[in-house]
């Protein structure tokens, strides 16, 4: 899909991949409908983007019914980028039931009505492109994370699944897996380091992956470098070996993202 002249409701605009995602979108042409919790914040990248005509929408995705008001306010949508989505981690009986409903809320229930509330017009259309943002923790799970992981994991197989149910009607379907990425999401918010040796991208690299699934009509895109896509791989395939090798040390890595990031749960 040529993104010059449509229009583009991104979730969680306002968090470093969001802007990043907009801007690389914008860049091309989008017109951006822009949602998260923070009305400023929004108000003041709407104006910051190229091109014109970019417009906010002020979502709470955690609250019930929200993602109904959400496609209605936000009109004709020709692309939807599903990129909201809260940290999640730690160890599940430590998690409270609201922070377990606010994840599952965020991170998969929304993404999948979102596209459920879209889809009848798209269809119609003959034309559309629905992308979710995941993570390579969608494919391989790392300790402390048996929450965010649920999440992640059930993004990638519903946005799969759904690419095949939609084949040959126009509308598309992409899953976009970030790695470890820099200047934003868990490690810039919580202060921790990456693990060495593995590598990180930045949000710009995301955000033009995005827009390339979307022009090319990719159905899985990791944004990664080649020995953490590689670590991924194996671990999706031997998990049991990954968790041997990982040990001790990524969950003293989890341990303090999360402490890091706990007032974002």
């Amino acid at each position: 899909m040529d993104l010059e002249g449509k229009t583009a409701l991104v979730t969680g605009a306002t968090g470093g991949l969001g802007r990043a995602i907009a801007a690389s979108l914008a860049e091309r042409g989008a017109t951006l409908v822009l949602s998260s919790r923070r009305e400023q914040e929004l108000a003041a990248l709407a104006t910051a983007l190229p091109g014109e005509g970019h417009r906010s929408v002020v979502a709470d995705l955690a609250t019930e019914g929200v993602t109904e008001d959400l496609a209605g306010a936000a009109g004709r949508v020709d692309v939807l980028v599903a990129n909201a989505g809260i940290p999640a981690g730690g160890r599940l009986e430590r998690l409270a039931p609201e922070e377990v409903e606010r994840a599952l809320r965020v991170n998969l229930t929304a993404p999948v009505r979102l596209a459920r509330d879209l889809l009848p017009a798209m269809r119609e259309r003959g034309a559309g492109q629905l992308v979710f943002i995941s993570s390579l923790q969608g494919k391989a799970a790392l300790p402390r994370s048996s929450l965010y992981s649920a999440t992640k994991f059930g993004l990638r197989g519903f946005a799969l699944s759904l690419r095949q149910d939609l084949a040959g009607t126009g509308v598309g379907v992409s899953v976009v897996l970030p790695g470890f990425v820099r200047d934003a999401g868990m490690f810039a918010e919580s202060g921790s380091k990456a693990p060495l040796g593995l590598g990180t991208v930045s949000p710009r690299q995301v955000g033009e992956a995005v827009a390339d699934a979307i022009e090319r009509d990719r159905a899985e895109v990791h944004v990664a470098p080649l020995v953490l896509r590689l670590a991924v791989a194996i671990a999706h395939r031997r998990p049991h070996l990954a968790a041997r090798v990982t040990g001790r040390r990524a969950g003293k890595v989890a341990d303090r993202v999360i402490d890091g990031q706990a007032h974002k749960r």
